[in-house]
């Protein structure tokens, strides 16, 4: 059995673009010598970290190959295709067989851990590229704050709490319809060609709202912007998750994170600017049409895989070399995945079932909660998905500006402003921190803080007078300006710690899946943060008049407690672990206590 090569692509990506390839081609013939020479496991083992088993080095071999396939959008059934004459089981002798491929998968997997452990330039470029998706959806979040305040009839009547209410909610409805079939076509187009259905569909969102002149209009571009804004977030972090090596993925899809973020200061600033100075009646539809910017660069500016790979290694027989090696353990793997396919279609057909895309999509579905550790993955991504919407965070991004306004605050939009910078800044910190503290610490110690703030925001507006109906735009008259200072100050502290914490961990979620439900689960988690955003947009309102401010936030304040005592119980640390090592956490349990110690010995190696 050969040693494991990470299955994280940003080290399969070096290798095809060349960033990586002077460092490999000089190491390649030396390394293979002294293997030759010195045959000795233990010399070999030497290289590895004492604590990981032959399992998971194994685990990691075996899915390497197949998730880099899917990144490039190698199309699977071509390849499989093209090799189908060449037999998985040849002529030769099993043991002479096993033997020549295990010294070749020790030989590219000690080249490549040792050479590829920073991802190269070009996952660098991929992971901005797909980060422009993050950017429209923190652009979509932070945008409509402003409209809000600046429609007033310019959709034909004022807004009522429900318009706003459904205008805001309808984009989280259509990304909960879109999650789960998102994750069938990233199986099937690709990841990236779901990127630019999605850019599409953000120009067209965007251009919607734009001309509309009614309140369904209004409804209906939001809604379209809902389907961009499912796929993208599904998908781009996903993406950049399986570029990334495993001591750099919590930084790369943070960096994901912080697109969002700076999407929410930009839609502020541009929000502020035609609030001041604009007109009343179309600066709203510049704000919404400026949205469709990002994505018509994005759409532009993709290259072909294939292209790329052609031009950046050429015909140059040594590199060829090594880039065969890779290329027949693809092509294995695939012919490997073909085979169990059409064993699983023969064994459904002599059940008298209908082999079928349907049929896959069963098999795939029995699968991710049939196997305990399948199951076990998708309860933590989902509470964690859950568990960031729930807490109220984008409540206050979407109705911040009509909150300020309330509290009697003279520039409403400025002020939502100072909440995206908060946001902005501590996202980058967290981009700092992510993989230095760890996932389950960083949540432990940032959602009490979550907490306080949330408490601080109920004292607060427990002193407040407020108008008796939310859809109202005139502030409060207060004798004290304390009260609006205490909220502002805790907003800002509880939006501090959701930035460090809550609003970047969820979107790891495909690191706790195995590649073969890795769509699946990850769909189906993006599905409970949509649903969880639709009730939380379609309900912050009516929570507000029926249960007062105060009762509100403490009610988010009550799941985020309970939210925290499920991390405790059931997250496991997967800070420095390959993809699929995860799995093999789950195995045979939550893993928390196996996550920690693991952890623990890689710091006292470190």
């Amino acid at each position: 059995m050969g040693y494991a090569i990470s299955p994280d692509l940003g080290w399969y990506r070096s290798v095809y673009l060349g960033t990586a390839s002077k460092d490999l081609l000089v190491g390649y013939e030396a390394e293979k010598l002294r293997l030759t020479v010195n045959t000795s496991r233990q010399s070999t083992n030497n290289l590895h970290s004492a604590h990981l088993t032959q399992e998971r080095r194994y685990v990691n071999t075996k899915s390497a190959f197949l998730t880099l396939a899917y990144s490039i959008d190698i199309p699977l059934e071509t390849m499989a295709a093209s090799t189908a004459e060449e037999p998985l089981l040849s002529n030769q002798p099993r043991d002479e067989r096993d033997g020549e491929q295990d010294e070749e998968d020790e030989v590219v997997s000690l080249l490549l851990e040792k050479n590829l452990r920073n991802p190269g330039l070009f996952v660098w470029l991929l992971t901005f590229s797909a980060g422009i998706s993050g950017l429209l959806f923190g652009y979509d979040t932070g945008v409509i704050s402003s409209t809000l305040i600046s429609l007033h009839t310019s959709l034909g009547r004022p807004l009522t709490t429900l318009d706003k209410s459904l205008i805001t909610s309808c984009t989280s409805l259509f990304a909960l319809l879109i999650s789960p079939l998102s994750g069938v076509l990233a199986s099937s187009l690709g990841r990236k060609r779901v990127v630019l259905l999605a850019d599409l569909a953000f120009i067209l969102g965007a251009l919607s709202q734009a001309f509309t002149t009614s309140v369904w209009g209004m409804i209906l571009g939001r809604s379209i912007v809902g389907l961009a804004v499912g796929a993208g977030s599904f998908v781009a972090p996903l993406y950049i998750s399986e570029l990334a090596p495993s001591t750099w993925r919590g930084r790369l899809v943070v960096l994901n994170v912080l697109f969002v973020t700076l999407g929410q200061v930009v839609a502020y600033v541009v929000g502020w600017a035609f609030v001041e100075w604009g007109s009343l009646e179309t600066g709203w539809r510049w704000m919404v049409g400026l949205g469709a910017v990002p994505a018509v660069v994005q759409v532009g500016r993709v290259n072909e895989g294939r292209s790329v790979l052609s031009k950046v290694f050429g015909a140059g027989t040594e590199m060829q070399r090594v880039v065969d090696g890779v290329l027949k353990s693809i092509e294995k793997e695939v012919r490997e995945e073909d085979e169990a396919k059409n064993l699983r279609g023969l064994s459904r057909k002599n059940k008298g079932s209908e082999d079928s895309w349907m049929s896959d999509a069963k098999d795939s579905w029995e699968e991710l909660v049939g196997i305990g550790g399948n199951r076990r993955a998708l309860t933590i991504a989902c509470l964690l998905q859950g568990l960031q919407q729930l807490c109220g965070f984008n409540s206050l991004m979407y109705f911040s500006a009509t909150i300020f306004t309330i509290l009697g605050f003279s520039s409403p939009t400025l002020t939502s402003l100072s909440v995206a910078l908060t946001n902005f800044v501590l996202t980058c910190a967290a981009l700092f921190l992510i993989d230095r503290i760890g996932r389950r610490r960083i949540l432990l110690i940032s959602i009490p803080i979550m907490i306080l703030g949330l408490l601080l925001c109920a004292i607060g507006f427990h002193f407040m007078n407020l108008p008796s109906t939310l859809s109202s735009t005139t502030s409060t008259s207060t004798s004290s300006r304390i009260p609006p200072l205490i909220i502002l100050t805790a907003i800002m502290v509880y939006t501090a710690s959701f930035a460090l914490g809550l609003g970047n961990v969820p979107w790891m979620q495909s690191e706790l899946f195995p590649l073969s439900v890795r769509s699946l689960g990850s769909s189906l988690s993006t599905c409970t943060n949509w649903s969880a955003n639709f009730a939380i947009g379609l309900t912050f309102l009516p929570m507000m008049e029926l249960l007062t401010p105060t009762w509100t936030f403490v009610t988010y304040a009550g799941i985020c407690a309970v939210g925290w005592c499920c991390i405790w119980w059931v997250y496991p640390e997967t800070k420095g672990l390959g993809l699929e090592e995860v799995g093999l956490l789950l195995r045979d349990g939550w893993g928390v206590r196996n996550g920690r110690l693991g952890n623990e010995g890689e710091e006292l190696e470190d």
